[in-house]
């Protein structure tokens, strides 16, 4: 009981700290990804190291300031120099360092695309209605996949991957995004509802697709949390990793549907 008010105290601070920052936007908002960015590399950095990759980390945080700069507007920080800049210092690593290998450099990349470049898109949508869809989705989908597979799950949805899973508190967990998409697109007078029912089911299935990603990253490195910062749910990639996926599906299923 008491870890369950832990987590609920722990995750209920973090919800009305994100709300309030995208209520803000604009430069707070920046800086809170960057923040966040910073900190779930760390975590993914750590994580692989306890199977013996070494990345670079330094590139990696680098890279993330890189990301900030560029969502401040900087023309010299643009995607395509950011990239640049980013291959070109690994590159001399490897060639400099002896005991770096290329799966360091690998793993090193994926860890600035799978983090700090998937949570830049929740900056895309500043200022935008559509970016409480991102969280909406995402914790949405993660709530009442909970409740859903806690009082009605029997079927495992990916036993060798996330043992607790159920088919059943996966399919509660789309059913909780729609319907909160839906109160959502009411309340605002959004239209039209078939286009936004539709993100709330794609966005659904993508959030829990983010969870999985993360719990295989975990059952691979042999770690239980990606950290313990949030009493109760682990590190931010705990808490963060559905929405390091809907954050870009949300932004460009509202570019490309005309929403």
């Amino acid at each position: 009981m008491k870890g369950l008010i832990t987590r609920t105290i722990s995750g209920l601070i973090i919800v009305l700290f994100t709300i309030f920052i995208t209520l803000r936007g604009g430069t707070p908002i920046s800086y809170f990804i960057l923040l966040l960015s910073i900190l779930g590399l760390r975590e993914f950095y750590n994580a692989v190291e306890e199977i013996n990759i070494k990345p670079i980390k330094i590139i990696g945080y680098l890279s993330c300031i890189g990301f900030l700069l560029n969502s401040l507007g900087y023309s010299w920080m643009s995607f395509k120099l950011l990239f640049f800049y980013l291959i070109i210092a690994l590159l001399i690593e490897l060639i400099f360092k002896k005991d770096i290998t290329l799966i360091d450099i690998s793993v090193t990349l994926f860890g600035v695309f799978y983090i700090p470049f998937l949570m830049q898109h929740i900056i895309y949508l500043d200022g935008n209605i559509y970016i409480w869809l991102v969280f909406i989705t995402a914790w949405g989908t993660d709530t009442f996949a909970y409740i859903f597979g806690s009082l009605f799950g029997k079927n495992k949805l990916c036993p060798k991957i996330s043992p607790n899973k159920t088919i059943e508190g996966s399919l509660g967990g789309i059913l909780g995004s729609t319907l909160l998409t839906l109160g959502f697109a009411k309340y605002f007078t959004l239209y039209p509802l078939w286009k936004l029912i539709l993100l709330a089911i794609l966005g659904g299935i993508i959030a829990q697709i983010g969870d999985l990603a993360a719990s295989k990253i975990k059952r691979i490195t042999g770690i239980k949390d990606f950290g313990f910062i949030m009493p109760g749910h682990g590190g931010i990639l705990d808490r963060f990793d559905s929405i390091l996926f809907t954050a870009p599906f949300v932004y460009y299923f509202i570019k490309y549907f005309s929403l």
